[in-house]
């Protein structure tokens, strides 16, 4: 029962990455193409709370992704028990979390 969960929610997490990495990646190239700095970049994005939204919802989704994908690998490609590998993936997911609404915070706050 468990894994069906787990699989449920990596296919969420991953319906809500998409369009947020789309966007992301427009935003980049938009910046680049048009040559702006870092410091126009923060300028634009401090006190934003909708910038603030749109990434911490990122790294949330990020946060859940990624650790589920890597408790697979680590079960499947390692000799890690079950438990093991659900509790490598679950630090990996805290420090995900922490440094990803810390970067949320430095990049609008």
């Amino acid at each position: 029962m468990m894994e069906r969960r787990f699989f449920l929610l990596q296919r969420l997490s991953a319906l809500v990455l998409a369009p947020l990495v789309l966007v992301h990646l427009i935003l980049i190239l938009y910046a680049v193409r048009n040559g702006l700095t870092a410091d126009e970049i923060l300028g634009r994005t401090q006190g934003s709370l909708a910038w603030a939204l749109f990434y911490g919802l990122f790294v949330v989704a990020a946060a859940v992704h990624a650790p589920l994908g890597l408790r697979n690998i680590l079960r499947e490609w390692t000799a890690l028990g079950d438990r093991a590998a659900a509790g490598l993936a679950a630090a990996f997911a805290l420090v995900l979390l922490l440094l990803g609404l810390r970067a949320v915070v430095a990049v609008v706050g």
